[in-house]
């Protein structure tokens, strides 16, 4: 499953997770896992508790089912991130590529299908909260100028994307996905590399993710601009001279 980070070799207290689900018995095991690993843990039964919950509590992740009643799980993203950027893994029942698409459209940055292990979940909750700790780190320390590939800007100071001149909003997750292919443009990186650098993960398992992250990112920024090489991985394409 890739690298699994328990709870006493990383600092889950005062970490708040707000986990929204119907299903009570996948909720306490939810609950019951990333309490063990430290972490503070409320929970909300539908879409309108969740955003009531997300406003007041101020969670620093969401763990976030789709099927929900009151607001969809799609719904609950949108309103959670139109108030504050947090991150979100979504929880789907259905394994198809659309309904992932549009929940990583929506803000989500991970998403996993059901059934799923409460290690993995947790692990992939350690890895989106450290994400966000290195995106807050590079804020105040960023890696150098700004890159510039033809009209596409990435601006690592003020983690900003613009095509063309107009900006260009992507969750943590496809932002650090460009800046791992940007800082190689036109090289072939593997989707075991992607999802190495970008996920924290070592786990030819997961290269779905890593197809529909770059799928969701050729919405924003333009599909020509990511070259796909079957069988080994993506390149991000540079404008000729």
């Amino acid at each position: 499953m890739g690298r699994i980070v328990d709870g006493t070799q990383t600092t889950g207290a005062q970490r708040r997770v707000l986990v929204v689900e119907d299903d009570q018995t996948i909720t306490q095991a939810i609950a019951a896992r990333l309490q063990a690993e430290g972490f503070q843990v409320r929970t909300a039964g539908d879409g309108p508790a969740a955003v009531e919950a997300a406003r007041s509590w101020q969670p620093d992740l969401l763990v976030l089912d789709v099927m929900l009643p009151g607001y969809d799980g799609h719904e609950v993203c949108r309103r959670v991130q139109a108030d504050r950027p947090v991150p979100v893994l979504m929880l789907t029942a259905r394994d198809e590529e659309t309904d992932m698409l549009v929940g990583l459209g929506v803000g989500a940055d991970d998403y996993m299908t059901k059934p799923f292990s409460m290690r993995e979940l947790a692990a992939r909750v350690h890895v989106l909260l450290r994400r966000m700790e290195r995106a807050a780190t590079a804020a105040h320390n960023p890696r150098g100028a700004a890159i510039h590939l033809g009209d596409l800007e990435i601006d690592h100071a003020q983690r900003r994307v613009r095509v063309a001149g107009a900006d260009v909003h992507l969750t943590p997750t496809e932002f650090e996905l460009l800046v791992c292919l940007a800082q190689q443009p036109k090289a072939v990186l593997s989707r075991e590399q992607l999802l190495a650098e970008v996920w924290d993960w070592a786990d030819a398992s997961g290269t779905r993710t890593v197809d529909s992250h770059v799928k969701a990112l050729r919405r924003k920024i333009g599909a020509d601009r990511i070259r796909t090489v079957h069988g080994v991985g993506y390149a991000l394409e540079t404008p000729p001279a």
